[in-house]
């Protein structure tokens, strides 16, 4: 660690002021784990944006690489994508074009990806031959049996597909229908769409309320996503508002790669440009890794990458800790928290796993301070029965112990890195602040 804002668990651009943003083209080739994510800098007097390229073996420890996806080669600013594997292996990028009016691919000439092909433009026709009409914006571009399938990103996404990444048909609709659970207005961007168990998962963001998830079915003979159910992963805080571009979207942006053994992991864009007077170099933030997974009762699991056990020193385990019980006349009052002390640790970066028993957890108000002062300030984590949720600070998501299977114990998993607290609550939930 040099500076206090040097992160520990989590990918942090390197000083200076910026707003690095988008994680984007992630790939596992020969080994080592490439990702990249969007930068914004001045460039031939605007504004533009690049795509910083970074290596891992592990996903925990980076490696900056010299960028080479940046308008001074492509001709043009990098927005949103995802990668992908052609049908001969090779490693290749879609992604917007700033100012271009299309999306565009581009393909590495090799697996260390340090050199890449001109990127060129999708050109879209339909059946007939005739020029599609499609408003391009955050593509995804996936391969299913000898058929590219791309979508370009907005509300009701349009799908067009290719047998040679150069001519597309525009195909209809991507989306066989949306949910009731989904506002409408809401915008499908930065998609990653991919298969989960035995479904498949469109990981996406809409601009005003952030990452977000849908999981469905593919119909082959219609050449639709059949969508049936819809989450969210980015949560709003009660200090934020609630209209508005970037006004609640702290989770944002999201991408994920296939590991090499099966394990899809995502991260996303963590962001506080909502905030007024925000610190530049506090929007370089990526997410920690998740690992996503659909076991056979259809319930998303989202669980801390494996290998951040890797990092773990120095434990301590404390068995049989009692919590002072807060009795119906002191709620009367105006109070309610225990004031029991259970642990001071040291350090700026922690690992806590917390187990409750379900007979213990049921129907309680139950909780932890961090960073706690014994005075009422402090992060609190918060578990409410009331509302069914988990409040981690001032953000509040879909959360009950009720709904647990009737012989599993809480679990909360904690990642203290500085000035990030992430909640990952029975593998079923996670929240960011």
């Amino acid at each position: 660690m040099t500076t206090d804002r040097d992160l520990n668990y989590h990918l942090h651009h390197p000083g200076g002021d910026s707003m690095p943003g988008d994680p984007n083209a992630a790939f596992w080739l020969d080994g080592v784990y490439h990702l990249h994510y969007i930068l914004k800098h001045p460039f031939a007097g605007n504004d533009s944006f690049s795509f910083v390229h970074v290596t891992s073996l592990d996903m925990l420890h980076w490696t900056w690489q010299t960028t080479k996806l940046q308008p001074s080669f492509t001709g043009h600013g990098m927005f949103s994508g995802t990668g992908f594997i052609t049908r001969e292996g090779k490693p290749a990028a879609i992604y917007h074009g700033q100012g271009s009016g299309h999306n565009q691919i581009a393909i590495g000439r090799d697996n260390r990806l340090s050199a890449w092909e001109r990127p060129y433009p999708l050109e879209v026709s339909n059946a007939d031959g005739t020029p599609a009409d499609i408003r391009f914006w955050d593509p995804d571009c996936f391969l299913i049996g000898d058929t590219y399938y791309a979508i370009s990103g907005g509300q009701n996404p349009p799908l067009m597909k290719s047998k040679n990444l150069r001519q597309w048909t525009f195909v209809g609709d991507f989306m066989s229908h949306d949910l009731p659970d989904a506002v409408i207005g809401e915008d499908i961007s930065c998609a990653n769409f991919f298969p989960l168990g035995d479904k498949w998962m469109l990981l996406c963001i809409s601009h005003p309320m952030g990452c977000r998830y849908y999981i469905g079915d593919w119909d082959a003979g219609a050449e639709q996503f059949v969508p049936r159910q819809q989450g969210r992963m980015n949560w709003r805080r009660e200090d934020q508002g609630i209209y508005g571009l970037f006004h609640c979207t702290d989770f944002f942006a999201p991408e994920s790669v296939l590991t090499p053994d099966g394990r899809r992991v995502m991260w996303a864009w963590c962001t506080n440009v909502d905030e007024p007077g925000a610190d530049p170099n506090l929007q370089s933030l990526q997410s920690l890794p998740r690992e996503l997974s659909l076991p056979d009762d259809g319930v998303l699991r989202i669980r801390p990458l494996r290998e951040l056990e890797s990092l773990r020193f120095e434990p301590v385990m404390m068995r049989g800790v009692e919590i002072d019980e807060v009795s119906s006349h002191v709620f009367a009052r105006g109070g309610g928290a225990s004031n029991t002390k259970v642990a001071e640790l040291g350090g700026d970066a922690l690992e806590l796993r917390i187990t409750v028993t379900r007979e213990q957890a049921g129907r309680k108000l139950f909780g932890l301070v961090l960073f706690a002062d014994g005075n009422g300030s402090g992060l609190p984590i918060v578990l409410r029965p009331d509302t069914g949720t988990l409040r981690v600070g001032a953000a509040e998501a879909p959360f009950a112990v009720a709904d647990l299977p009737a012989d599993e114990d809480l679990e909360l998993h904690v990642f203290v890195d500085k000035y990030i607290v992430e909640v990952f609550a029975n593998d079923r939930q996670a929240v960011f602040s």
